[in-house]
């Protein structure tokens, strides 16, 4: 298993454009510090993002981890690029010469994806832990520890998003096809999610939307803007209330492990399928 993460390390790595974006991608997940230094002047009013609560413990690890989501296409388009790379610089057929199973070139693959997805994980409880224990009015262990379901959530969007990618590298060859046919396929699950809602109701649509796959990803982390104390304030004093389930559910994480077997089992028997 080293050697084979040795070998995408070397691949990777020597390719200038991955290497670039695999560095924007975490210096961009530290720029969430920056809402710290964030302030607001309306008219008298003078208030800093950071003293509204969003690095409280444990409220920090849900909105770091829903914020940090959005940079996830920093790193797919190293996961398809990755893949179009093999195809056109015929290193795949070569990597199979030298001995290296199809069932071995998709582990490597799959393994590249998991350390993706671990090592954003542990930069982001990084980043969060320590803006926390900078801004948090909370400190105690207790508290600061409590939400750690969320980082959890995190890394199985990512692996399931990351795993998806990897199919549409292997599936198109092509990064900018594949890259686009993501959008489509969003697209499509919009339109999907738009049909059943024209013929039912939300809590209906609700149900049956939650296994696609990308919604089924984006269900892990829920917006967590409305949990805030200043905006439910300003709900209540224009007569509405915000009821919404914020936690992470085992079902849903089991619904992205399935896709995310899914796609790394259909990546292999198309690799398996195809002639090099």
């Amino acid at each position: 298993m080293l050697r084979l993460l040795q070998i995408e390390f070397i691949k990777l790595w020597n390719n200038r454009s991955s290497r670039i974006l695999i560095i924007a991608y975490f210096v961009l997940l530290t720029f969430i510090a920056l809402f710290a230094t964030v302030k607001f002047d309306i008219g008298d009013v003078h208030f800093q993002l950071a003293d509204q609560g969003i690095f409280n413990f444990p409220y920090i690890w849900h909105f770091n981890t829903y914020i940090a989501a959005f940079f996830k296409l920093f790193l797919a388009i190293v996961i398809v690029s990755m893949m179009s790379n093999e195809y056109s610089n015929k290193t795949i057929k070569q990597n199979l010469i030298d001995g290296l199973s199809k069932k071995e070139f998709i582990l490597s693959k799959f393994i590249t994806v998991v350390l993706f997805a671990a090592a954003s994980t542990v930069f982001i409880f990084i980043v969060s832990f320590i803006l926390g224990l900078i801004y948090s009015d909370y400190n105690e262990l207790s508290i600061i520890f409590s939400g750690l379901g969320y980082l959890v959530a995190f890394f199985v969007k990512l692996l399931g998003f990351f795993s998806f990618c990897l199919f549409l590298g292997i599936f198109v060859k092509r990064s900018a096809f594949a890259l686009g046919f993501l959008i489509l396929w969003q697209v499509i699950e919009g339109i999907i999610y738009g049909l059943i809602r024209w013929q039912t109701t939300d809590v209906i649509t609700q149900r049956i939307t939650q296994f696609l796959p990308l919604e089924a990803m984006s269900n892990l982390i829920k917006e967590p803007f409305s949990r805030l104390g200043a905006v439910q304030s300003v709900a209540n004093q224009i007569g509405e209330s915000y009821v919404k389930d914020y936690a992470v559910h085992w079902y849903e994480i089991l619904i992205v492990l399935v896709w995310t077997f899914l796609f790394i089992y259909l990546s292999y028997a198309l690799l398996k399928k195809r002639d090099l």
